[in-house]
């Protein structure tokens, strides 16, 4: 069982940075791919952004792409989602994802999900 742990979610005005982390269990790290999802309230949770067990391939939800940017440091089984340029728009419950293949990166397929953190962009 892996278990993911999110954090670095808060409240940002619109423009602002802010940078998730996702902390995982799982020695054998590099053999996952990792990506982010969000939640809006009232909304289902839509695809963010993933990055193959490597590092070297990532792809983004157009919404995000240019502003946002994953990455991941396996020697310390953690994954990145450096997010700029902020907008409301962009509030949401992050989630963290694991899933042993790259795609499809989508919500019924992901083998292990963290809690969330919460990001708030003010306008």
């Amino acid at each position: 069982q892996v278990q993911l742990v999110e954090s670095g979610g808060g409240l940002v005005e619109a423009g602002g940075s802010l940078r998730l982390s996702c902390a995982a269990s799982e020695r054998s790290f590099g053999n996952y791919a990792m990506g982010w999802f969000r939640q809006a309230p009232g909304r289902e949770r839509e695809f963010v952004a993933v990055c193959s067990g490597s590092g070297t391939s990532t792809y983004y939800a157009d919404s995000v792409k240019g502003r946002f940017t994953i990455s991941r440091d396996n020697a310390k089984s953690t994954v990145y989602l450096q997010m700029n340029s902020l907008k409301p728009e962009d509030t949401a419950v992050y989630y963290c994802a694991a899933d042993r293949f790259y795609a499809p990166f989508i919500p019924s397929e992901m083998d292990y999900w963290g809690k969330g953190t919460l990001v708030t962009v003010s306008s």
